[in-house]
């Protein structure tokens, strides 16, 4: 048997024993993993160290190296969002009636994992974190393979995990990395539909194509994150402006930072005047439309293709538009189904606006930045589905359950 095979069915088998597990033997097992994060965070950030070096080393973009990177504020951040996690509700054999036929029988749904989940990603050690008490608290096992650049950082994560789940006598098949990078074993991977039910990559727009056009297990797809901020002429120019940087310079390196900003026309000269000087302070890179980019000094000029970017940096796109339905068509052609967001102070527009984008995410006066699991309140999130099969959005514990039919009856026969 393969490697990849053996992880897989010693996955699936952890799973059958992880699904008759209680809600609170969960989360107390959760509880002692974010501790144990915590007590064991400077041998985790040594790991990560040697990860980064090899980075510099290998010139890594400065985005992924910023997602590789852990710092006492992020290893508390996982270790709080475990603890998060461990405070929802547990999904698994929560009951839905259908009500009863007119023979009798009665018909129930209930929540059941999806039994083994496998996580592709690239400079990410969060996931393992993540993704290990997601997919625990949810009932599935996981498969954890990490990039070559994030692979110290993520041994180091699942050993700390798994010292709590053999103090529970509990198998550490739960949460499984690949201890090999090698893209061999990740095609064999991808493979085992027999064993594994899904795949969640999480990366660039290449890895995910790769999974897409490889895997034959089901894959829930997220190729990249271009998100607008549409300022409506009936919007509070101090809110948008507020949006606008926090959205584009709080975090760039991010799939949920802004990278186009859509302005309508009659507030274009009071709010871009504004937002040439901010965007200047910052250090923000300008591409935009010949109109929009007379307000800006040093604006590089952009034609109606070039919209679009997934930018990862300090830089946005920047257009000016007729009307709200010229905003809406802008984000319909450039969008990513990811984040959209609209400032404005007419209910009506901004409720037209959450029915007419088509995204998994849609805010009215709110940044784009709290398009995040954690921020939504489902705990960590263990990836963001821009296709709609099964899930939309920010994946949480809901969305890594199914629901199977439960049918009682009292001897019915169908005639």
């Amino acid at each position: 048997m393969s490697l990849v095979k053996d992880i897989s069915a010693q996955a699936a088998k952890a799973a059958k024993v992880l699904a008759l597990l209680d809600t609170e033997s969960k989360n107390n097992v959760l509880k002692e993993m974010a501790e144990a994060l915590r007590a064991n965070k400077e041998h985790i950030k040594a790991e990560n160290e040697s990860d980064l070096a090899n980075a510099r080393d290998n010139n890594l973009a400065a985005a992924m190296v910023d997602r590789l990177t852990l710092t006492d504020e992020r290893i508390e951040d996982m270790a709080v969002g475990i603890e998060t996690i461990a405070d929802l509700d547990d999904p698994v054999g929560q009951l839905r009636s259908l009500g009863e036929r007119p023979n009798g029988i009665k018909i129930n749904k209930m929540r059941v994992p999806l039994g083994v989940i496998c996580m592709i990603y690239e400079a990410r050690p969060n996931v393992t974190a993540d993704a290990g008490a997601l997919c625990f608290k949810s009932g599935n096992a996981v498969i954890l393979r990490g990039g070559k650049e994030a692979l110290a950082s993520s041994k180091a994560i699942a050993s700390v995990l798994h010292s709590v789940l053999e103090k529970h006598n509990l198998p550490t098949a739960l949460i499984s990395v690949i201890p090999d990078p090698d893209r061999g074993l990740l095609m064999d991977l991808m493979q085992q539909r027999d064993t594994i039910d899904l795949i969640i990559p999480r990366g660039g727009e290449g890895l995910i194509n790769f999974v897409t056009e490889n895997s034959t297990v089901p894959v829930i797809q997220h190729f990249k994150g271009v998100c607008h901020l549409y300022v409506d002429k009936d919007a509070d120019l101090d809110v948008a402006m507020n949006l606008l940087l926090n959205g584009k310079t709080q975090r760039t390196g991010v799939c949920n930072a802004l990278e186009g900003l859509v302005v309508h026309q009659e507030v274009a000269e009071a709010f871009l005047a504004r937002a040439a000087k901010e965007l200047e302070a910052k250090g923000v890179r300008v591409n935009a439309d010949a109109q929009a980019a007379k307000f800006f000094s040093n604006a590089n000029v952009i034609g109606d293709d070039e919209f679009g970017e997934e930018y990862l940096d300090l830089e946005i796109a920047v257009r000016i538009v007729a009307d709200f339905d010229a905003a809406v068509a802008h984000i319909d052609r450039f969008g990513s189904f990811h984040t959209e967001v609209i400032c404005t102070k007419d209910e009506q527009t901004a409720n037209l606006f959450q029915r007419s984008v088509d995204a998994s995410v849609v805010m009215v006066n709110a940044s784009s930045r709290f398009s995040d699991g954690s921020q939504l309140g489902l705990g960590a999130e263990i990836g963001i589905a821009t296709t709609k099969l099964h899930a939309y959005g920010p994946m949480g514990l809901e969305s890594l359950t199914t629901e199977k039919y439960l049918v009682n009856g009292e001897g019915q026969i169908r005639s």
